[in-house]
């Protein structure tokens, strides 16, 4: 693993495209250890080298916390209402080199002062050792990525990432820990994008565990027809794809098929559906 510290020149980014309906990303790593096959931010690589390579390197942006203090010192003026941030567009907050280094946990110290509307996006179980700070802020929903149900599935697609079982442990862990009320409100969802391929015997135990979260966003592929400046397929989820026939040969109605199923927890408990875009907003 190549791992480099940089002094970022900015921390907050203009949100554009897929999350548009915040004001600013907010990644405090660029590149991600768990270097999942099916990453669209692979494609975001600073060179091609690096994009072939991606899981393999991370740059760690150490000023990210005082960075962050002051553009949203500076930031927060301009607005009369709480800032949107989306954490994060491109990386895991989470990744393994956190545990070492701590950025996020800087970062969330900074944004507790400032009461964004924030919403955290990441696979991994360490974001429960910060449940001391999330449980401050007054906006705030957790989006833990589980885009399969089958662990096998898991294990080809993204071999670097905590298990199927550990993130829904994670999930089971956050909803007993941080309660939601009018002060504080909590949501949680879990995103299954990109979707992958789940085995049928896997899923009705999977969906049952879906049932305390507040929504679920699913979404096919991105277009795999470019390779580089969008959100696309990277070329070895593609070949990948090849051993799921069973699954993409009928993608389009595996994927209805198993959206109708989650409907039920609607139907029952009350759990929001969204496909895509729409359900990455907080509301």
């Amino acid at each position: 693993m190549q791992v480099t510290i940089n002094q970022a020149k900015s921390i907050l980014n203009k949100a554009t495209g897929f999350i548009q309906d915040y004001d600013f990303t907010l990644n405090p790593y660029r590149g991600c250890q768990f270097g999942c096959d099916y990453c669209y931010a692979s494609a975001f690589s600073p060179n091609s080298q690096l994009r072939a390579n991606w899981g393999d390197w991370v740059m760690v942006k150490e000023n990210s916390a005082e960075l962050l203090a002051s553009e949203l010192e500076r930031i927060s003026k301009k607005y009369d209402r709480p800032i949107r941030i989306y954490m994060s567009s491109v990386t895991d907050p989470y990744q393994p080199i956190e545990k070492e280094v701590q950025i996020t946990r800087k970062i969330l110290e900074v944004l507790v002062k400032y009461q964004p509307i924030l919403v955290l996006q990441t696979r991994s179980p360490m974001v429960v050792r910060d449940i001391d700070l999330l449980g401050q802020f007054h906006k705030l929903r957790i989006n833990i990525s589980i885009p399969t149900a089958s662990e096998k599935v898991r294990k080809d697609f993204e071999s670097r990432s905590p298990s199927v079982k550990a993130r829904l442990q994670t999930v089971e862990k956050l909803r007993h820990q941080l309660i939601s009320n009018d002060s504080y409100q909590i949501k949680f969802a879990i995103t299954m994008t990109p979707l992958l391929p789940s085995y049928d015997e896997d899923l009705p135990q999977f969906i049952e565990q879906l049932a305390t979260v507040d929504r679920i966003v699913i979404q096919p592929f991105h277009s795999s027809k470019n390779q580089s400046l969008k959100a696309s397929t990277p070329a070895k989820a593609i070949e990948l794809k090849e051993k799921y026939q069973w699954w993409y040969a009928n993608e389009d109605k595996n994927y209805h098929n198993l959206l109708k199923k989650l409907e039920l927890l609607n139907q029952y408990y009350g759990v929001e559906i969204f496909e895509g875009r729409e359900g990455f907003g907080y509301d």
